[in-house]
């Protein structure tokens, strides 16, 4: 069911729960309260009753139906339409995962639209019907509590990106046999990863600066600017963070891109020293071949069973095709080695 929960509240206490969306616009025009809606992946036809019943800007309607939206703040007259990419760390996964929020602020409503599981806007609802006095601001001290709770649930972002971060380091530097094409597919994802994030939290900062300067027809209670500024500061700091995080995993992937090229380097040192002594034996084994060829065909020669060669009869016949044997392998290997000099 795309209505999670559905109230009216009147000097920041919950009077009464509507069955429907109709009846809560009878309920707040009766006892001129504040409406707060909270829907989850609602219908299209849903979220067009809706605008018709606050005046919803057209092209804040279409972002909503649309979705695929970035972190932004626009103001529609008295209407505020507030985008956030709300974020949670997978451990199973060790991965980010990011979802999208809508949030209409008017002078008497508030409606959130939920596209994924984060934030949990249930808890931001019980803390502030527990805060009357914060409630009773109005609209604005809920899209206040929203944008805290959002902020709040990076922290564990933050702290599973720096445990991946000290991961990787590892690797790097503590683990040689570590597979380099893993290594520095890690790095890249989790590059995204935190590009995406910083995408998430940097419009934060002059979204919450927007907010607590008001506008010229309405000014921002004092009590709530101070709440702002410290979901403000908040917000700088995580965002420091993920900078920080850019600069590491850019640094890491330099740093995994010189071992590779230095291992690639020692491979072929190997490979080069592999060759030369490669190359020697096959000089070794040359020169014994030059020196055995000529004993060779020779013996091969005179060793034919046939009574042709007039030398085989002398008395020193064979003594001297022995020294032609040896004098010729010689004469070979010296024609050998002077090549190689030369």
């Amino acid at each position: 069911m795309a209505l999670i929960d559905n109230a009216v509240y009147v000097q920041g206490r919950r009077t009464q729960d509507p069955a429907n969306l109709n009846e809560t616009y009878e309920v707040m025009r009766d006892r001129g309260g504040m409406a707060w809606i909270g829907l989850y992946r609602p219908r299209a036809d849903e979220v067009r009753s809706i605008a018709d019943e606050f005046d919803l800007h057209p092209l804040a309607v279409e972002d909503a139906l649309t979705g695929h939206q970035r972190s932004k703040l626009e103001r529609y007259g008295d209407t505020l339409f507030v985008v956030l990419r709300p974020a949670r760390y997978l451990d199973a996964a060790e991965q980010v995962e990011f979802g999208e929020l809508h949030v209409f602020v008017g002078p008497d409503f508030v409606v959130t639209i939920r596209h994924a599981e984060a934030p949990n806007l249930g808890k931001v609802r019980r803390r502030l019907e527990a805060a009357p006095g914060l409630l009773a601001m109005g609209p604005e001290a809920v899209l206040y509590a929203v944008l805290d709770e959002v902020v709040d649930e990076y922290g564990p972002v933050i702290a599973g990106l720096e445990n991946d971060i000290d991961e990787i380091e590892d690797q790097l530097f503590g683990n040689a046999d570590a597979d380099v094409e893993a290594v520095s597919r890690r790095i890249y994802d989790l590059s995204r990863e935190v590009i995406d994030f910083q995408r998430a939290t940097q419009p934060l900062a002059g979204m919450l600066e927007a907010l607590r300067r008001g506008s010229d027809k309405y000014a921002v209670d004092l009590e709530l600017q101070r709440y702002l500024r410290d979901v403000l500061d908040h917000v700088l700091r995580i965002v420091e963070r993920a900078g920080a995080f850019r600069s590491i995993l850019e640094n890491a992937l330099n740093v995994q891109s010189t071992l590779v090229a230095q291992r690639q380097n020692e491979e072929m040192r190997r490979m080069s020293e592999a060759g030369l002594a490669q190359n020697e034996e096959i000089k070794r084994i040359s020169s014994w071949a030059a020196i055995l060829f000529a004993p060779t065909l020779i013996g091969t020669v005179y060793g034919m069973n046939f009574d042709h060669m007039p030398e085989l009869h002398w008395t020193f016949g064979y003594p001297l095709a022995l020294l032609m044997m040896v004098g010729l392998g010689f004469g070979l290997y010296g024609v050998f080695k002077l090549k190689r000099w030369l």
